[in-house]
């Protein structure tokens, strides 16, 4: 009986061991074939899943949800536990918990709550939990649109912990970038003061924290909550070292908090002049369009020349539909793009710190899109924008104008405008009481479930060339069909004798199809001639049934204009020292750079203020991207491009380069995989000759793209043309 079981673990050991090496030699060869119509069952793990250095934190403790209103308070009933308890639940049903990097949560010392704050004050607030009910009322009315409870200052100090754990998790490299939900929130609470639901400063102090332990040197914070974060401004005004963007809720300073100081000409004080934007919005329903404006034309360009070496986010999703405070219409997918456009910034090194959101629904779906997309997934396609509205384009006028002698970036800017547009106060007539109109119960529709292809990049590429982990090798194992091959003929001007040729473009089709098809995310091919390469995909798709749009962005000096018809469903920006103005139309753009596209100040700028809207309001199926021999873009500069383009297209991008271009094939395919661009520095100051013709181009083209107007006059322009 034991030889014979002996006999039977032995039959079940060498099956398991052939069964392994089998199961080795097809993973094997499934890395380096992506033909099978099957493509999905053939992915790796998620690389998110592996790597350290693309994992992101997720910070949250049940304790921050053990303390509430205990007496009535209109002003305060909408701060509640459940704000944080539908975000992490939303978090775990979709999964997304899962994949992020949990770091436990844990109090901050009296000496870091010092950074920020008085000792007089933090000493007054550890008197509240043995405090009577109405000893708590009594200490409350001290302060402005805020209560205390019992167990408020344990949870304090675990949301500016929170806050400080996920600093060190990614300035130590232990994660890439994070999110942290806690409550209280922190961005309204001041030195000696706590107002508007907050205590504690959580992004003040950990911004401070940073500074002290890392030594960072240039910090950004994007404020995209609803209201205006004046206590982070005044911590930082007069400090350059710290750059604080703010929009929010104003309207002629009728919205809380009603603070002189939270308008467009409040711009920090001494040497921290120009190192606070705040853009008042002054009416509400404002929508994508809005939103992403002020990134395109305010915050990205002064982020890129600031060059931060650590960006925080106060998220507060009371800027999103539906939000009782907010009465905004921005759908809970702009904070995916929002998100994304951060990402290429401080090499990546993001921390979100949840601050407001008030409505049930639309708060925990803007926090799946946050953390979705710092996760690396495809963003959602950014449909229907349709330009900022009227009083938008004034805030963001007045914006640019105030901060043109503080930034080279935007001292094109239009001056300031006349008293008459509507970002001045508008007084009532003496006894008129002001009617709030009721607002009807938004609906809108769930996001739609942003599926990641199972190979995420498929690089064609000769023998012999290396491409990082996580890449595809790509080889079609299906032969030409007749057709397709007469097609590639007349659009490369090749003939039958040039088979290797033909065969090496078909493969670029196929890639290009299962690129479209989202059987693989992005790809990117090395291919003998980028002109004939391009061509032959243009005409490809142009013969194709399928009715989406492709963005071609060309760093080139040769004109390419003739392979784009003017039937909207191709558009090319084109790139190059050349001023080929005169053969502009509306779906060809060819943007004139002093020193082409080796002049990285220029190409950046560029790139911010007519690529992204462009490319955002035309909103492709595909981005094809090309890079000629000629075009001298120095590796960092087009890193960010390849990484601001994943925006577009739910990220299904084909980039095209020279064969002789193989040491780029590395950092290309890196941020198509989703790894950050390498810093680019503070960037040099702007000449005029960089932004002259870029700006001409824009106001040509403001009357068919309405995301490239800045200024209320422009909004007045027609659409024919």
């Amino acid at each position: 009986m034991i030889v014979f079981m002996l006999l039977c673990f032995l039959y079940i050991y060498i099956s398991v061991c052939i069964f392994l090496l089998y199961k080795k030699r097809v993973d094997a060869w499934c890395l380096n074939h992506v033909t099978s119509p099957t493509l999905p069952l053939l992915a790796n793990c998620e690389l998110s899943k592996m790597n350290p250095d693309t994992t992101t934190a997720l910070i949250y403790d049940e304790e921050m949800t053990k303390y509430k209103l205990l007496w009535v308070d209109p002003a305060c009933k909408i701060e509640v536990p459940e704000r944080l308890t539908v975000s992490y639940e939303a978090l775990v049903k979709t999964g997304l918990a899962d994949r992020c990097v949990s770091v436990p949560v844990r109090e901050a010392t009296d000496e870091e709550i010092l950074l920020v704050h008085s000792e007089e004050y933090l000493e007054a607030v550890k008197q509240t939990p043995y405090m009577t009910l109405e000893d708590l009322q009594m200490f409350t009315l001290q302060y402005g649109d805020v209560y205390f409870h019992p167990n408020i200052y344990h949870c304090a100090k675990l949301a500016s912990g929170a806050a400080l754990q996920l600093v060190d998790s990614v300035m130590t490299g232990k994660v890439r970038n994070g999110m942290a939900l806690v409550r209280p929130p922190g961005h309204h609470s001041k030195r000696s003061a706590a107002n508007g639901f907050c205590v504690f400063n959580n992004v003040s102090i950990a911004a401070k924290y940073a500074k002290q332990k890392y030594g960072v040197k240039r910090i950004l914070i994007v404020d995209w909550d609803v209201h205006h974060g004046q206590g982070v401004q005044y911590c930082f005004e007069e400090d350059p070292s710290v750059l604080y963007f703010s929009w929010h809720r104003y309207e002629h300073q009728k919205f809380w908090p009603n603070l002189r100081e939270s308008d467009y000409d409040s711009v920090g004080k001494a040497e921290g002049a120009g190192f606070n934007i705040n853009v008042p919005w002054n009416k509400v329903g404002l929508e994508n369009s809005d939103y992403l404006s002020v990134f395109f034309h305010v915050l990205l360009p002064v982020a890129y020349e600031f060059c931060p070496d650590l960006v925080f986010v106060c998220a507060g999703f009371d800027a999103a539909i539906g939000d009782p405070e907010g009465e905004m219409c921005a759908t809970p997918d702009v904070f995916a793009h929002l998100t994304h456009l951060l990402m290429n910034l401080a090499d990546g090194k993001v921390c979100a710190v949840l601050e407001g959101g008030y409505n049930l629904k639309s708060l925990p779906q803007s926090v799946c899109e946050t953390v979705q997309t710092l996760l690396g997934d495809p963003l959602p396609r950014p449909a229907n924008l349709k330009g900022p509205c009227k009083s938008a384009l004034e805030s963001l006028h007045c914006v640019r104008a105030t901060h043109r002698k503080y930034w080279s970036c935007l001292k094109h800017a239009d001056k300031l405008p006349s008293d008459e547009l509507s970002t001045k106060p508008v007084k009532s007539a003496e006894g008129e009481a002001e009617e709030k109109t009721e607002t009807e119960e938004l609906v809108w529709p769930d996001p739609l479930k942003r599926i990641s292809p199972n190979v995420r990049t498929a690089a064609l590429v000769p023998e012999g060339v290396t491409c990082p982990e996580g890449c595809r090798l790509f080889c079609s194992s299906q032969e030409p069909e007749p057709n397709l091959i007469k097609q590639l003929q007349e659009s490369s001007g090749l003939d039958t004798a040039d088979a290797a040729a033909l065969t090496s473009l078909s493969s670029l089709i196929s890639l290009m199809d299962k690129v479209k098809k989202a059987e693989i995310r992005s790809g990117l091919a090395l291919v003998p001639d980028v002109s004939i390469a391009m061509n032959c995909v243009v005409q490809h798709a142009a013969s194709s049934s399928s009715s989406n749009r492709m963005l071609i962005v060309l760093l080139s000096e040769k004109m390419a204009k003739s392979c784009i018809t003017e039937d909207g469903k191709t558009m090319l920006v084109q790139f190059s020292r050349r001023s080929l103005e005169a053969e502009m139309t509306k779906y060809y753009i060819p943007v004139c750079l002093k020193q082409g596209c080796s002049g990285v100040s220029g190409l950046i700028h560029a790139v911010l203020s007519l690529l992204l809207p462009l490319g955002y309001e035309f909103d492709p199926g595909l981005v094809l991207l090309v890079r000629a021999p000629d075009c001298r873009v120095s590796e960092r500069a087009w890193q960010q491009l390849t990484g601001l383009l994943q925006g577009l297209a739910q990220g299904h991008t084909l980039v095209l380069m020279q064969e002789s271009e193989r040491s780029s094939v590395a950092p290309t395919v890196s941020s198509l995989l989703g790894t950050p661009a390498p810093s680019l520095g503070p960037l040099s100051a702007l000449g005029s000759e960089d932004v002259e013709a870029p700006e001409k181009l824009r106001l040509k083209l403001q009357r068919h793209w309405k995301l490239l107007q800045t200024t209320v006059s422009e909004n007045k322009c027609d659409d024919d043309g």
